[in-house]
């Protein structure tokens, strides 16, 4: 049995990730009864932290898991560290007398509890008082009704936490009315107050990276690149050295680590480096998610039968959040860089031949599962591989962000 786990970012009032929210299906079928949200759980949790390590999946951050009725009566978080796991309560679940003793008892062990997807009634009151966080779906529920709640509950100790933030303008709203943490993909939308051009030292940067992800772009300007800059190198020997690598013996000069990247990990390095200048003023989370979606694009090219240079699809992963990271239009950006017609069609419209491989990647980040398997097949791409590719990505993602 497979068991596919995607991270959601939760975010504080600084835009800093606080935890990952870890969603999972067993297998791809949308559906998900109690028997199966039992297994999914149960395989998440074993993958996470026994098989593959939590401190990898989210960082060293706090993991919300959703558990069910049973799961909960059974103590099943108890086998895990309370200092990396937060336990999500669904909404389905009853407070009945079961419920909330073996809530107690969770809770006299140190772990965190979140009730997901809040709407009051009187019955909560014994959970709302064991809990550190209550998660309300900001779109689902009105505005009135989400400040009656932050009100009636401020007496208590719970940290508010916003679902479905999709916008910047959301977020603030959400930050005004007195929450704490948040959760969506407002950080990845582009915050335009008005058109504004790109200044020319953004756009240098912005044409060093189409450059180097260029299929001829030749090495030995890579290496001249490295060598005027001393940060670069330093940047350099810190990405050959990490986790990711695993290499017995430290790697201790430039031309011993351009050789072990070879070309292409060369010219990933630089453009991902200059990525970071392009972001310094936004949240490391988006990087990171540009980082994820350029690896996991590049692997999907790799296991599927794409006629496509997977230098185009990492190329094409790398730049998706660009609008965001430069707060610019898209069309705007891309008819200033000298990017394939293919990866301006995709960006731009999210039409032609590249658009479905970051289609799949966006609906496995989301937890969209039931897409997946649409998207995934015209392309020739084994479904059983994706949980692979999106766990070599985080990982490899990770060790860039790092620097």
């Amino acid at each position: 049995m497979e068991v596919y786990i995607a991270r959601q970012p939760i975010f504080n009032k600084k835009q800093k990730v606080k935890a990952y929210e870890l969603l999972c299906r067993d297998g791809l079928l949308n559906k998900c009864s109690e028997s199966d949200g039992n297994r999914a759980t149960s395989k998440l949790l074993s993958h996470s932290f026994l098989a593959f390590g939590i401190q990898q999946l989210t960082g060293g951050k706090k993991a919300f898991v959703n558990f069910t009725r049973e799961l909960l009566l059974e103590k099943v978080p108890s086998m895990f560290p309370s200092d990396m796991l937060v336990v999500e309560i669904l909404e389905d679940v009853e407070p009945d007398k079961e419920v909330v003793n073996a809530c107690k008892e969770i809770k006299e062990l140190g772990y965190d509890i979140a009730l997901d997807d809040f709407v009051y009634k009187p019955s909560l009151a014994p959970l709302i008082q064991l809990s550190s966080v209550i998660k309300i779906d900001f779109r689902a529920t009105s505005k009135d009704v989400i400040r009656s709640y932050v009100e009636k509950l401020g007496r208590y100790r719970v940290k508010f936490l916003a679902e479905k933030v999709e916008t910047y303008e959301e977020f603030k709203e959400a930050l005004e009315m007195g929450f704490h943490l948040f959760q969506g993909y407002f950080f990845s939308k582009p915050h335009i107050f008005k058109e504004k051009d790109v200044t020319p030292s953004k756009l240098n940067l912005l044409r060093i990276m189409a450059e180097v992800n260029k299929e001829d772009f030749k090495f030995e300007e890579l290496d001249k690149l490295i060598k005027r800059d001393v940060s670069i190198s330093y940047k350099l020997l810190r990405y050959i050295n990490s986790a990711y690598f695993r290499r017995l013996k430290e790697v201790s000069s430039i031309k011993q680590a351009i050789v072990l990247l070879g070309e292409m990990g060369i010219k990933r390095f630089l453009s991902l480096i200059t990525m970071t200048k392009l972001a310094s003023d936004k949240p490391d989370e988006l990087i990171r998610t540009s980082v994820i979606r350029a690896r996991f694009c590049e692997l999907l090219g790799k296991g599927g039968c794409s006629r496509w240079d997977t230098s185009e699809l990492f190329t094409l992963g790398l730049f998706s959040l660009i609008d965001a990271i430069l707060d610019s239009p898209m069309e705007l950006l891309m008819n200033k860089l000298p990017l394939s017609d293919a990866i301006k069609e995709a960006l731009i419209s999210k039409q032609g031949e590249l658009s479905p491989y970051l289609e799949l990647v966006c609906a496995y980040e989301a937890g969209k599962w039931d897409e997946i398997s649409r998207i995934a097949r015209p392309l020739g791409i084994s479904e059983l591989k994706l949980p692979e590719y999106y766990m070599d990505s985080v990982v490899w993602s990770d060790s860039y962000a790092s620097l």
